[in-house]
Formats: structure tokens, C-alpha cells, sequence
């Protein structure tokens, strides 16, 4: 079976072609950055409409990647949610178009179940039953993934995920968006110890995440150092170097617990922040002193891409799951209330 993946949940648009039997055949993606940049953030009319400009030549665009035609296509997978409504129904309408034309299946996926599934697509899969720890800008989720399609929450964020902390914590700073890479480089240059933020929630018992409490630190160390209303580059390279440690440790320690608690030797990371050099390493020894082995995408894939969907859309189609004739898509969309899989 061959499925067309759509995804346009919010700055970027992905299309894909992964086949059952070949593997991924095509990715096409254009991002939206530089159009938002302009803004401090993404304005969701404008992702919108651009979703709408870029959704078809994108469309052709793989289909010539894959040296296929419309007519070889066996399903159509699409992002339901969740994320912002304009952008989803964007590319609910375009996929469920080309279905009905094309008289082919169409499913809507959930963005996170995307994510979770993205390592899937590399050589060397993990097994399941693993866990998974998904970091983007809207999510902070570990999950007990026991088999495709089960998935129960272990823990997640009560406030800020943690890629929202880190653009943010970015934007206090004073850096352009998109901030939370930016911030990443400048912490490269610092000194991770100069200063002494807190670990949220893991004195605690439980997998739950906060990182408000964390960027509030961070807010009073840039005022305390601030000279005429700036930073100098010394101080700032130490404080988001000593924010990104923070995170990436407490990221940690509950992995650890996680790992622990469900008895599992397989860690996944995906989703934006996955990308995170520091994050990855960090993963990598706690998993090799638990005895466990990490995965993750390749960068391409950790940020939202319509690979993802439709390998996830595929899944879906395959156990004979389709969606109906209406438009419906869930801009909030608990991951645990998805379908399980026959």
C-alpha cells in the first residue's frame, strides 16, 4: 500500500509517500520561519493561507521525487490534529479531496502519534514495547508505548512544554524566533554550572513536567545582570547554557524513572526538541547506565514533516482504519483517546 501524507498543523507543510513494502519513497517540506520571523511568532492566518499556496506543488513535487502518479496512490493520510484549526483544515480538505477523487481511503492521524512513530522509519526501529519522551513546542509527554496504537501517558507537562520554555526563555533573552535553536547555539558557548537553576518536579515523586517555575529563574538571573537594559555576551552564553542543563536534566531524571517504572530497555525521543545535541547525549548515557538503548529520528524528522504521517497514516489504513466523509479535525486532541489498532 503506498499513502500520500499530508501535514500542516502549523508553520510547516510536509507531504510524503511511504510504501509498505519499500519504505519511504518521498518528503517533500517548506517551512514558514522566515515568514513569521517577521511577527516574534507564527500568525495563524498567515500559515493558513499559506498551507493553501503550497499544499499541491508540494503534492506533485513527490510524486515526481517517487517517479509515481496520482493514480498510484493506494490512501491518503492527513494531520487531524492537533494544532491550529485554519492550517488543519487546510490540509484535512486537500487530502480528503484527492481521496474522493482519486477513490482511494483517506485517515486522519494524530500529530503526536507522527511523532512517536517517526523513529519507525529509520535502518534500525525500535521494538516495542518502549518508552517514549516526546519534546516539541506544544508537547512534553512520556509515554508507555506497549504496541502500535497503545499508548498510555506516564507523565506530561502541567504548564509549558519544554520547547515552549525554550523559546520563551529565548524571547526574554532578547533573540529573534525562532528562538529555541538560537538559544541552543548560544548555550554551546557557555558554562553550564556558573549558575544554579532548579530541577522542576523531581523532588517530587511522579512523571509529571513544569518548567514555569524554571523560567521565572531564568527571567530574575537576565534582570539581575542586565546593564542598561542589556546582557553582555558572557552572561548571557552562561544563562541559557545553565537553562538548557536544567531542562535537559530534568528531561532526564524522569526518563530514568519512566524506564524504571515500566520495567522497558528501549528510550525514544521525537518531536522538535529531540534535535537537541546536549538532550541526545544526556539520553544516551542515562539509557547505557540503565542498560538501555536510545533512538530517535534523524534531525529532518524531529521537526513536523509529512514523512511521519504517512508512515502513521499507513498503520492506520492497513488495520482498516478510515476516516468518514466529514471535515474533522481536533486542534486539542489528548493522545490517549486515539483508536487503538485491531
Amino acid at each position: 500500500m503506498r499513502v500520500l501524507g499530508i501535514e500542516s498543523s502549523c508553520d510547516e507543510t510536509g507531504v510524503a509517500i511511504y510504501d509498505g513494502d519499500r519504505g519511504l519513497l518521498a518528503h517533500q517540506l517548506y517551512s514558514q520561519v522566515k515568514m513569521h520571523a517577521e511577527f516574534g511568532g507564527v500568525v495563524p492566518e498567515l500559515a493558513s493561507r499559506d498551507h493553501i499556496r503550497k499544499l499541491l506543488p508540494l503534492t506533485e513535487a513527490a510524486l515526481k521525487e517517487a517517479g509515481l502518479t496520482r493514480k498510484d496512490i493506494d490512501g491518503v493520510a492527513y494531520t487531524a490534529g492537533p494544532g491550529l484549526i485554519g492550517a488543519l483544515m487546510v490540509g484535512a480538505a486537500a487530502a480528503r479531496s484527492m481521496a474522493m477523487g482519486l477513490g482511494v481511503p483517506a485517515v486522519g492521524v494524530h500529530h503526536m502519534e507522527g511523532h512517536l512513530l517517526a523513529p519507525m522509519l529509520e535502518d534500525e526501529p525500535p521494538a516495542y514495547p518502549f518508552v517514549a519522551l516526546l519534546v516539541s513546542g506544544g508537547h512534553t509527554l512520556l509515554v508507555d508505548v506497549a504496541a502500535p496504537g497503545s499508548y498510555v501517558i506516564l507523565g506530561e507537562s502541567l504548564d509549558d512544554a519544554a520547547g515552549e520554555a525554550f523559546d520563551k526563555t529565548a524571547k526574554m533573552m532578547g533573540l529573534p524566533y525562532p528562538g529555541g535553536p538560537m538559544l541552543s547555539r548560544i548555550a554551546e558557548k557557555g558554562d553550564p554550572d556558573r549558575f544554579s537553576f532548579p530541577r522542576p518536579m523531581v523532588d517530587r515523586p511522579g512523571m509529571d513536567f513544569s518548567f514555569s517555575g524554571l523560567k521565572t529563574a531564568v527571567r530574575l538571573e537576565i534582570a539581575r545582570h542586565a546593564k542598561d537594559e542589556k546582557v553582555d555576551e558572557t552572561d548571557m552564553a552562561d544563562i541559557a547554557s545553565g537553562f538548557q542543563q536544567a531542562v535537559v536534566e530534568t528531561l532526564a531524571i524522569k526518563c530514568r524513572r519512566a524506564l524504571r517504572a515500566t520495567g522497558y530497555r528501549r528510550l525514544v525521543i521525537a518531536g522538535g526538541v529531540s534535535a537537541n545535541r546536549h538532550l541526545r547525549q544526556r539520553l544516551d548515557e542515562m539509557a547505557k547506565q540503565e542498560k538501555s538503548r536510545l533512538y530517535y529520528p534523524r534531525s529532518e524528522f524531529c521537526t513536523d514533516n509529512g514523512a511521519m504521517i504517512a508512515y502513521a497514516g499507513w498503520l492506520r489504513l492497513s488495520h482498516g482504519q478510515t476516516a468518514d466523509l466529514a471535515l474533522q479535525v481536533r486542534p486539542r486532541w489528548p493522545l490517549n483517546e486515539l483508536e487503538a489498532l485491531a
